[in-house]
């Protein structure tokens, strides 16, 4: 059962978790619901981990699974939605504007590019603030998976932005985790 102490907890993270729900979505809506969507589920949960660190990365493990159930009913409107009317629905078009809304662009662009592991693996290293180990155990894989993922994730969307309109600066070395 949900307490106060998860109550206090989810406080203390409550900003990196929310920061996770934006990285997997496209905007800043989508990213509110799928945090509520996540604490509801949370609170509605019979059995809640009783220790912070298992709190946490169950946490994170129920928002991308909330949001992997929702891509893939996307998935499937837009399938449906392709054959019905022949419009693909994926296409988009990019406004332009300040130098920051730009750059903002260009990154969740590239980042979006990434293939999916490198994508999750970001976006709980670099934004939602995981160590190695944790990012393992929630992913499912070795630790050794993630710092290599982790690696090319961020070679790739430096590359990535290097040919865009944003300047990519150079990548942080001997990170400690």
């Amino acid at each position: 059962m949900f307490s106060e102490r998860h109550h206090d907890w989810l406080r203390g993270f409550r900003r990196p978790l929310f920061g996770y729900a934006c990285a997997l979505t496209t905007d800043t809506a989508s990213a509110e619901d799928l945090y509520h969507d996540a604490l509801v589920r949370a609170m509605a949960a019979r059995s809640v981990p009783v220790e912070q660190i298992s709190f946490r990365v169950w946490m994170f493990r129920i928002l991308r699974n909330l949001w992997i159930d929702g891509l893939r009913a996307r998935q499937r409107q837009d399938a449906l939605l392709d054959e019905e009317t022949g419009v693909d629905c994926d296409a988009r078009g990019l406004t332009g504007g300040e130098e920051r809304v730009v750059n903002q662009l260009a990154v969740r662009q590239a980042f979006m590019l990434l293939s999916k592991p490198h994508r999750d693996v970001l976006a709980l290293v670099d934004i939602a603030g995981f160590s190695y180990d944790e990012a393992a155990t929630l992913l499912n894989v070795p630790r050794g998976t993630v710092m290599s993922r982790v690696s090319r994730a961020r070679s790739a969307l430096a590359c990535r932005l290097a040919e865009g309109p944003v300047v990519a600066l150079p990548l942080r070395r001997g990170r400690a985790q």
